[in-house]
């Protein structure tokens, strides 16, 4: 409580559970979040380019409207939020990254926008990524690039990258994104937050192919029971999606965190052979014996992923070949570099790279099951690099090898993806300045226990709490004088 009477004067500082909170007691209303939020967004949102189409007027609107129907307000009652630009939005522009959409309007919302505003959340505006969501680093022909909040000269990473920078900067409290080889992790780790893959299945879809279980979407927030309260908005089943799983969302309620002393926890730092940059390889040394301290019994582990490079790559590139595939030859002029490549990966596969490639994963996944019969846990890098140069499109070279594909130096996460396990990216510490993030992974659809894993480990590290240096300058201007404190030491 003394933390929330001393934020009060700025609300962007405060969780997305404690904004929950104030608005459910009548302490705080939706408009004043709101406020906030914009004059944040006014402020910081030019500096870094992470929120890239506004409706604050509509927002205003929906604002004012929740604080005069309390009865109405849902489990992200005034809660501003910016939704990824891969995602349609009815009224509000979706331009996908792409030149090809750059004054599109959708009609309709994605199923979990919809979720989101029936559970009492405001659309601001949308976030920034990579054309189509192709690539780690976000940067598109329509709005340019999204620059790191810990130093501008860098990435934030990509494709939820424009949501990342702005949970990072306060701009929002919560933020959607989605994740094929990487997108809700590798944006997190590049910039201090959380971002969590859930298992396949969790969070429906009704766009793109539902019965494809590479691409999934997910939350991102600062704070793992912020984490908690999107997921249990955007979890669940819905009778027009095949591939969903039967149970319902969880209710929302603050996660109970697991006895780290009774837990068996598998760390590597590589996966078993990839290129990692050494800062990284230390971050996650360090964490390790953290977690030895803290009572947890830790190994060093790594499950076999021979063949998961082949499977993310065939899997990948069919979904290329069907959505890029049917372009006539002018839309596809449009299209950047990589995804020409991606596609044409799409267009040379076989039958007989199919047959391979189905009971490939099916081994690699009953491998994994067999894996966590002796471990609990198992964490490693969620990226190969640290944020790199805003000028480079993707890195040659990680650790001293040579990467061949766009994607090949986040090999990290895609080879995660393949196995259908929930992992989350954590934040576990700093290296030059720059944010190092933990991936955490659970057994297949121990989504539950993964978060309340999350929750002890964000409680014997709190690296959650180093806030940007624009962020902490938008905070104190005005307000540390009010306050007595300067919000880094809060």
């Amino acid at each position: 409580m003394e933390r929330l009477g001393r934020l009060l004067s700025d609300p962007c500082l405060l969780t997305a559970t404690e904004l929950r909170g104030l608005v459910a007691r009548r302490e705080l209303s939706c408009r004043e979040i709101l406020d906030a939020h914009i004059e944040r967004i006014d402020t910081v949102n030019p500096a870094l380019n992470a929120i890239v189409t506004t409706c604050f007027d509509m927002a205003r609107v929906r604002a004012d409207a929740l604080d005069r129907e309390p009865s109405a307000q849902g489990a992200l009652a005034g809660l501003p939020i910016a939704h990824k630009d891969l995602l349609p939005t009815k009224g509000i522009r979706t331009t996908f990254g792409s030149p090809l959409y750059a004054r599109h309007v959708p009609n309709v919302d994605a199923l979990i926008v919809q979720r989101m505003r029936q559970a009492g959340a405001v659309t601001i505006g949308k976030t920034n990524v990579p054309e189509f969501g192709a690539g780690s680093h976000t940067f598109n022909r329509v709005f340019g690039p999204t620059l790191n909040p810990y130093d501008p000269a860098k990435t934030c990473g990509g494709s939820s990258g424009g949501a990342a920078v702005a949970l990072a900067a306060r701009m929002i409290p919560v933020a959607d994104g989605s994740d094929t080889g990487g997108s809700l992790r590798n944006p997190a780790a590049f910039c201090n937050v959380i971002g969590f893959r859930p298992s396949p299945g969790r969070v429906p879809t009704l766009h793109g192919d539902p019965w494809s279980d590479l691409s999934t979407a997910g939350p991102m927030a600062r704070t793992v029971d912020d984490l908690a309260l999107l997921f249990s908005v955007l979890a669940g089943p819905d009778p027009r999606v095949p591939n969903c799983l039967p149970e319902a969302g969880p209710s929302f309620q603050l996660v109970e965190p697991v006895d780290l002393a009774k837990l068996r926890i598998a760390v590597t730092d590589d996966f078993g052979g990839l290129p990692v940059e050494p800062g990284i390889r230390d971050a996650i040394g360090e964490l390790r014996d953290v977690l030895a301290d803290a009572g947890a019994v830790v190994f060093d582990a790594a499950p076999d992923l021979a063949d998961a490079r082949r499977i993310f790559h065939i899997l990948r590139a069919t979904g290329f070949r069907r959505r890029f595939g049917p372009m006539s030859d002018a839309h596809k002029a449009e299209l950047k570099d990589t995804i020409h490549w991606n596609l044409e990966a799409g267009l040379e596969l076989t039958a007989a790279d199919y047959d391979w490639v189905y009971p490939a994963r099916a081994a690699l996944v009953a491998g994994f099951a067999e894996f966590f019969e002796k471990a609990d846990l198992l964490i490693g890098p969620t990226t190969q690099v640290q944020p790199f140069d805003i000028e480079t499109d993707w890195p040659r070279v990680v650790d001293g090898e040579r990467m061949s594909t766009y994607i090949e130096w986040m090999e990290s996460c895609s080879w995660i993806t393949v196995t259908c396990c929930p992992a989350l990216s954590l934040p576990a510490g700093f290296r030059n300045g720059l944010p190092v993030g933990a991936q955490l992974i659970a057994p297949l659809r121990a989504d539950g226990f993964l978060l309340r894993a999350a929750k002890a480990i964000e409680a014997v590290t709190a690296h959650w709490m180093r806030m940007p240096p624009l962020a902490r300058l938008a905070s104190t201007r005005g307000v540390k004088e009010r306050l007595g404190a300067s919000v880094h030491e809060m």
